[in-house]
């Protein structure tokens, strides 16, 4: 009777916390995302989650942290998946993941370890900042690889008789899908919503952060105001473009071997030298070399402590 009892009451209490899980869950209201972007894979994984926290803890979140971040996720063109409240609330899941990541490794190692469950809470936190710094890298460095092909689009479209935009709907018409492309499809919308091509080409700049993006943006505003021909300015632009691009390959091409001197040194120098002297000393054992007198001192020395 007593055991029924303790069974009913564990089994009521089991269902009270999932109901009020459930109804933590069920009050948050769905996100509208009609003119959104699906979020990254890491973050949909977790995505209830993430809109639970931002509903509940997102005024405790600093208007501060949401313009600096703000920025930052539209330099990594995620502006559309993501808002700063959400990227904020999957750093703290990241932590916590991390943490039981870690305590889960001490579990099955019969360790005890706080410090060990901070550095993994600290380390998920900072992940995605890490994750984010990188997309922005392969952003930036897909940008400088296709912005010459762009130009060269641009270029002929300008010399056949078309103009910019004209052009720049070419070549958004002829690339494959990527940051560029989308970007220029943008600058595409706002000159058709009313918004003048130079504030237009300059906010680009702007979301993309690139030294290349902004000195064509530059020359194509400067060449807007003085009057001068598009054509020859942006093929000087594509020119250095590839230009700066070969240079770029050549110095990292020149960067390799200094890069590699350090895991030869570390990893596979040692490695050959401990196979070469083992082939020595075992020709040397079978030839009966090390028993010559010229070799006991050596091996007295390495019998000393005996």
């Amino acid at each position: 009777m007593e055991l029924l009892t303790i069974s009913i009451v564990f089994g009521v209490l089991i269902a009270f916390v999932f109901w009020n899980v459930y109804r933590v869950f069920a009050v948050v209201p769905d996100e509208d995302r009609s003119y959104l972007d699906r979020p990254p894979v890491g973050f949909r994984m977790i995505w209830p989650i993430i809109n639970t926290l931002v509903h509940y803890f997102g005024q405790l979140i600093t208007q501060n942290y949401r313009i600096v971040t703000l920025l930052r996720l539209r330099k990594a063109g995620l502006e559309y998946m993501l808002t700063p409240d959400q990227f904020f609330a999957g750093k703290i899941v990241s932590a916590i993941v991390g943490a039981l990541f870690v305590y889960l490794l001490l579990f099955m190692l019969e360790e005890d370890g706080f410090l060990f469950l901070l550095i993994g809470f600290v380390a998920g936190f900072y992940y995605p900042e890490l994750w984010l710094r990188e997309v922005t890298m392969q952003r930036n460095k897909r940008v400088f690889r296709d912005l010459p092909f762009y130009l060269d689009i641009i270029i002929l479209s300008v010399e056949a008789g078309t103009n910019f935009t004209g052009g720049l709907q070419q070549a958004i018409s002829k690339a494959t899908d990527g940051p560029l492309r989308q970007e220029f499809s943008r600058v595409i919308r706002d000159i058709r919503s009313g918004k003048p091509r130079a504030e237009s080409l300059r906010d680009m700049s702007e979301r993309i952060d690139n030294e290349s993006i902004r000195s064509v943006v530059s020359s194509i505003i400067q060449a807007e105001k003085t009057g001068s021909s598009l054509g020859p300015v942006l093929k000087a632009q594509a020119d250095q473009l590839r230009t700066a691009r070969f240079q770029k390959a050549e110095k990292m091409a020149m960067e390799a071997p200094v890069k590699l001197l350090g895991p030869l040194v570390m990893f596979i120098f040692p490695n050959t030298f401990l196979i070469i002297i083992f082939v020595i000393l075992s020709s040397a054992i079978q030839k009966g070399v090390l028993t010559w007198p010229i070799f006991r001192p050596l091996i007295w020395a390495f019998n000393w402590p005996g």
